[in-house]
């Protein structure tokens, strides 16, 4: 996953954000919004893992396969990470995972692109804009949880590689440019309605965000969460080369 090019310095955490877990998860719906979280994460990770394998087999060059295999291994490393958490806390993985499995697994089918290229596009895309999402959320964590989220959307370097692939694709051939944009913009629709779908169906989850066990999280605020999100793709598009 990647670094934000929204980041700005974060102010001083306040209320459960200050806390630890010990502290925090004494709140039995926060601790259930915590578990929800992890277990999204996880699978997210596990389901990228399982992607950049994939991708790997349509590298045109035995650099690219040897590259794509390596940041595969980073998230398959942090999907134990996030694992070994859930074990932490006393919570089986699997049943954290498995709530998500169905909407990442839809997105991801729905999304399946249809060469090398439109992989890249979407691996840096997609994976950002979770990435993106989940960086505003730790924010309200607890210090022990956000720590360990942060360190998961650690950047694998992929943005890196896609943006150099796709940039010398496009001065090979500038009709590609067109079709990945296309591509692009339906990956961010379908990454923010997957993102809202789950919070929806979470009760704990969208009662941290919105401000119930998390402080400072209103529905107005929310609303600006996800127009920072959007800020933050299309500078990526950008860097790609692409128009948002």
């Amino acid at each position: 996953m990647e670094t934000p090019d929204n980041a700005t310095e974060a102010p001083a955490p306040t209320g459960i954000a200050a806390q630890d877990w010990g502290t925090a998860s004494a709140e039995p719906q926060y601790r259930a919004a915590v578990v929800d979280l992890l277990g999204a994460l996880a699978y997210g990770e596990l389901a990228a893992f399982e992607r950049l394998a994939e991708d790997a087999k349509l590298a045109p060059t035995l650099a690219d396969k040897a590259e794509l295999a390596k940041m595969a291994s980073a998230e398959f490393h942090h999907f134990e990470r996030l694992t070994d958490r859930l074990t932490a806390i006393d919570t089986e993985p699997t049943a954290a995972m498995e709530p998500f499995a169905k909407a990442l697994d839809d997105f991801h089918r729905q999304t399946a692109p249809s060469d090398w290229l439109e992989g890249l596009v979407k691996a840096y895309v997609g994976d950002s804009i979770a990435s993106d999402f989940y960086r505003e959320v730790a924010a309200r964590l607890d210090s022990d949880t956000r720590s360990l989220v942060l360190a998961v959307l650690d950047d694998t370097g992929h943005g890196n590689f896609a943006v150099e692939k796709v940039r010398a694709a496009i001065e090979a051939d500038p009709r590609v440019g067109g079709r990945l944009a296309l591509w692009a913009r339906r990956l961010m629709g379908e990454a923010l309605s997957q993102a809202q779908r789950v919070v929806a169906d979470r009760d704990a989850l969208s009662t941290m965000l919105v401000g119930g066990v998390a402080d400072g999280f209103d529905l107005a605020e929310v609303g600006r969460m996800f127009s920072r999100i959007t800020e933050a793709h299309t500078k990526r598009m950008a860097a790609l080369g692409l128009a948002a």
